[in-house]
């Protein structure tokens, strides 16, 4: 029941703090790896804090939602007062580990939820906003990483994090439409549209990648591409053949195809930075 209210299963997204370490060559210095997986947890504490308020102010509505109405407070399997108890105790850790850390990066914690919020509020029936809002979260999870480690916040880090999320959640939303998910912001939404902006969020995710490692500091990154370009495709093809996966990226270790391109283009990224430096 807590790790659900706390949607622990969601904490792969913060993985993204470690992005700056690997790109930057630090993924075998222990004092990173250390201050990095604090930042990770720090994340992943305040986010629970955004699912718990979210649950509280959507409780209604997820009542009545055939998927949602099994969230534990929604279900009735933890109070409303245990459960925001819980969340603020936990997000609070986040805030402190946070601070401990880096003032920058704690600066960025509250960012990060007072965005949220604005989101659940408000910003999430708002068409086209929500994914941008979505997006924008996603860059403070990438950019937390330089910030707790002292590394200079790279444009390309923020340029290939926005259109990679927002890839992501532009698939999400063709892939609620296509499944006829329930949703306010949906109304507004045309599959045309959708499509459109499919198409144009997956050609500014390669392009800005493509450029990032054509400019880079590591000549030989350019030939990571194919491999960055097939992974691109794989999901682009998962969410148009109605794949689950576009709906719960979480479960995207049930598409091996997926996963193995993903393994491939770490190692070879890894192999290519470290080789360089």
């Amino acid at each position: 029941m807590l790790l659900r209210l706390l949607r622990v299963k969601q904490y792969y997204k913060n993985l993204l703090v470690f992005l700056s370490m690997m790109f930057i060559g630090l993924f075998f210095d222990l004092n990173a790896i250390i201050m990095c997986v604090f930042g990770f947890f720090a994340l992943s504490f305040v986010s629970s804090l955004n699912y718990v308020l979210n649950d509280y102010v959507n409780l209604d509505e997820d009542r009545k939602h055939k998927d949602k109405a099994s969230r534990p407070m929604a279900a009735g399997e933890v109070s409303v007062f245990k459960g925001l108890t819980i969340g603020f105790v936990v997000g609070v850790i986040g805030l402190v580990i946070g601070i401990l850390l880096s003032v920058e990066f704690f600066y960025l914690l509250l960012l990060l939820f007072f965005l949220t919020q604005l989101y659940t509020v408000y910003f999430r029936n708002e068409v086209f906003l929500d994914v941008l809002f979505i997006s924008f979260n996603f860059v403070i999870r990438a950019v937390s990483g330089a910030l707790i480690l002292g590394l200079r916040i790279s444009p390309w880090l923020i340029l290939c994090t926005f259109f990679l999320s927002l890839f992501l959640a532009v698939g999400k939303r063709r892939a609620e439409l296509a499944r006829g998910v329930k949703r306010k912001v949906l109304k507004l939404y045309d599959e045309n549209v959708v499509n459109a902006m499919m198409i144009v969020s997956s050609a500014l995710l390669l392009v800005s990648y493509s450029m990032y490692s054509f400019l880079s500091v590591y000549p030989y990154l350019i030939y990571s591409i194919p491999l960055a370009f097939y992974v691109i495709l794989r999901y682009l093809y998962l969410v148009y053949s109605g794949s689950l996966i576009a709906l719960k990226t979480e479960l995207f270790y049930k598409d091996w195809r997926l996963v193995l391109g993903g393994l491939v283009w770490v190692f070879v990224v890894s192999g290519i930075v470290y080789v360089s430096l």
